[in-house]
């Protein structure tokens, strides 16, 4: 049996960076669908909301006042997850009870002072500031000598948990690798070791020879969606240069990486004429003196969206407690997403769809 037939048939794919595993399968997406439906979200049109608490002047809920910032905008989150100042301490019982602390430092990046605004609603120059941002925010917390990690995400739509739809991320720095980021550290290091060369160079070039699950590219940067895809629409951006961090890219590169940023997140509003919801993170070499150069700098966009606007994916029952299962292959959300226009439907002047399903 050869792929193209594999792929319409029940069948399993390896993740090379977790080592895990995904069922696909690609027969399920004819049967009935009475699964929940959300209400499709409301598209925020205020350039300022005196309630929110990123905006410009406002208070906070810890009760600091955010000054008029005109551009970007970085703060300690008045409610960290973690704290700089804990004492180390270990507690470990019978190889089954383990615990210790952990130090780090949270922060909350405002992308724009416009309430109203998202990445793919934004120019190339003001997303250049917001990578202008992350790069110095990696370059700053990657000194701390005890920072191991740095982490920047962003969780966009309260589907995926956003509190507040004002355009942000965070910036969490520990002093542990995490669970996601460790499994990526060790896989590339046994592929490096192995085979002499870079897991995400080989698997770009790979994904560009064979065009089949490449979505968009431009002379720096390439997403896909990789062929382990878990999430619907999971996508994959990647440096086709081997730079381990984002301070690394040059004026360029930095330039390139908000066009790529753009281009995909207008595909994804395009998809089903919404405000696309998702969590996206960029995995960096780990901080430290170590050199790193098994890694290699890409971005994960994890949306929970399925066959609408209003249709979430769920992970559940087998899904938790056996393998990540998903319908639609990685093929076929390609295809979706590339077929796309590149103009926002919003600037595009389409009629916005007010189905609710």
């Amino acid at each position: 049996m050869d792929f193209r037939e594999l792929k319409e048939t029940p069948h399993r794919r390896f993740n090379p960076l977790t080592q895990e595993w995904v069922i696909v399968s690609p027969h399920r997406t004819l049967r009935p669908w009475q699964g929940k439906v959300e209400a499709r979200p409301v598209e925020n049109q205020q350039a300022h909301d005196p309630a929110c608490y990123l905006c410009p002047g406002n208070s906070r809920a810890g009760g600091a006042v955010n000054p008029d910032y005109a551009s970007t905008f970085v703060f300690e989150n008045d409610y960290a997850a973690l704290l700089p100042t804990v004492e180390e301490a270990k507690f470990e019982e019978s190889d089954l009870l383990i615990a210790s602390t952990e130090r780090g430092i949270c922060r909350v990046g405002c992308f724009t002072p416009r309430h109203d605004l998202t990445i793919p609603r934004m120019t190339l120059d003001e997303i250049r500031l917001v990578i202008e941002m992350w790069a110095e925010q990696y370059r700053e917390l990657a000194r701390i000598p005890w920072v191991r990690h740095v982490q920047v995400f962003e969780n966009r739509g309260a589907m995926m948990g956003a509190s507040n739809p004002h355009p942000h991320c965070q910036i969490w720095a520990t002093a542990d690798l995490p669970n996601q980021s460790r499994r990526e550290q060790e896989s590339l290091e046994n592929y490096a070791r192995k085979h002499k060369s870079c897991l995400l160079c080989d698997y770009l070039q790979l994904e560009r020879s064979q065009q089949e699950r490449v979505i968009c590219e431009n002379s720096s940067f390439v997403v896909v969606v990789p062929f382990w895809a878990t999430w619907p629409f999971e996508t994959l951006l990647i440096s086709k240069q081997h730079v381990g961090a984002m301070p690394d890219l040059n004026d360029a590169e930095r330039n390139l990486l908000a066009d790529i940023m753009k281009q995909l997140t207008t595909r994804y509003d395009n998809l089903f004429e919404v405000s696309f919801p998702y969590s996206m993170g960029f995995h960096e070499r780990p901080a430290g003196a170590q050199p790193h150069s098994e890694w290699h700098f890409h971005a994960h966009y994890y949306p929970p969206l399925l066959r609408s606007a209003t249709i979430q994916k769920f992970m559940v029952g087998y899904e938790m407690l056996g393998s990540p299962q998903r319908d639609i292959t990685p093929e076929s959300a390609a295809t979706q997403l590339r077929q796309l226009p590149a103009s926002h439907y919003r600037e595009a002047g389409r009629v916005v769809h007010e189905k609710t399903s």
